[in-house]
């Protein structure tokens, strides 16, 4: 008779995705077998009882990763990007490849899986500014005329995967030109942002590798944010909306602004390494250094940064802000991220205040699109169940 295959305590919570006095609990209840080997210590846990676990649609909630949510266990499978610790990775593309020469238009076609090209329309009329409240920043004036867009595109309630393309497409363009307030162009979506900056010869590369570098990054809270709308059925235009409204949080996108926020006041120091350590040692914040996802470092940053040196190395302002990143590294272990390298380049090319979460939304809008695809393409409405920690009936 063929011995049961068992796994290991370890090996059986990781399939499950729960931690290990969670996997006991489930032991304990008669959800998996356990034997203990003749002369050994470690008991070993039934495989078939496992996986079918796994498997059950009404898995007892405690099976989900009691911290799924929070940088935990994957919660849903995507096709989409691949984040490995040290590298980032779209539909099997390095992401660091494809800024080298790509543009967005380019980068979005292949995370929508796209067979046609769905820019190939002429672009949107962008509906009136003349009712908004004057003095809002760039993502509110986008999240005040979406809804208007939104309105007079019949064409968004095509809900085939090439239909949802091209709105997506049409929202790109719409969210280039309200961001950087011109009227939409069939032009590359950098060009346009660079025209609106004035921003010419190498910084203008700079900008399109910027835009692809922040297309996607897997499952991040913007992401999920636009998976969940887009699966219960709502526009495309409500889907990325709600995915602006969640990137503008300072932990997210909104980082660029808290980084803004100390970068000057570091690199004009006499001594910035010095600067830096007294900014740790008071016990501040250092918005901008550090990624969970990278143990090396943000790939994405040190891209972006490795061009930026190429192109202003001779730059004192410049050969600080490396500096400052490396001794930053050094000093408390945290490399720098994306908001730090965008909020540079803006510094370097003399933008707006607004321009690094400019960048960071509009790139992110084609990852945006590639997950409605996806979610819509799945069929399936997310609806987690929430472990219940209150009191319980009488």
């Amino acid at each position: 008779m063929t011995a049961p295959l068992t796994l290991s305590a370890k090996e059986a919570a990781a399939e499950l995705g729960v931690s290990l006095p969670t996997l006991y609990a489930y032991v304990s209840r008669g959800l998996i077998r356990s034997d203990a080997p003749a002369g050994g210590r470690t008991r070993l846990y039934r495989a078939e009882d496992v996986r079918a676990l796994v498997t059950r649609r009404d898995r007892p909630v405690e099976a989900a990763s009691d911290r799924a949510l929070d940088w935990g266990a994957p919660v849903l499978e995507s096709a989409i990007t691949l984040i490995t610790g040290d590298g980032l990775y779209y539909r099997g593309r390095d992401a660091g490849d494809l800024a080298a020469g790509a543009t967005l238009e380019a980068v979005a076609s292949l995370l929508w899986d796209s067979t046609e090209d769905a820019f190939a329309e002429e672009p949107p009329a962008l509906p009136a500014f003349a009712s908004l409240p004057p003095g809002l920043d760039p993502l509110d004036r986008l999240l005040s005329l979406l809804p208007l867009a939104a309105a007079s595109d019949l064409r968004s309630v095509n809900r085939t995967q090439a239909g949802l393309a091209r709105t997506g497409a049409r929202i790109l363009r719409l969210t280039a030109a309200i961001l950087a307030g011109t009227n939409p162009s069939a032009l590359p979506l950098h060009q346009q942002l660079c025209s609106a900056w004035g921003v010419a010869g190498p910084g203008t590369d700079l900008i399109r590798a910027a835009l692809v570098l922040c297309a996607d990054h897997e499952l991040n809270a913007s992401a999920f944010t636009v998976r969940c709308v887009a699966s219960t059925g709502a526009s495309p235009y409500a889907a990325l909306s709600a995915g602006i409204g969640a990137l503008r949080g300072p932990r997210h996108g909104g980082m660029t602004a808290r980084v803004a926020a100390i970068l000057p006041g570091l690199l004009d120091a006499p001594d910035p390494a010095q600067a830096l350590a007294a900014h740790l040692a008071r016990g501040d914040e250092l918005p901008g250094f550090g990624h969970p996802l990278y143990a090396k470092g943000d790939v994405r940053a040190a891209w972006l940064l490795k061009r930026m040196a190429a192109t202003w190395g001779a730059d004192t302002r410049m050969r600080r802000a490396i500096a400052l990143a490396r001794t930053a590294t050094e000093m408390a272990g945290t490399p720098p991220t994306i908001d730090f390298a965008l909020v540079l380049l803006a510094d370097r090319l003399g933008l707006p205040p607004h321009a690094p979460i400019t960048i960071f939304t509009l790139g992110r809008s084609a990852g945006w699109v590639a997950h409605l695809l996806e979610q819509v393409r799945s069929g399936v409405l997310i609806r987690p169940r929430a472990r219940y920690t209150g009191v319980r009936p009488a």
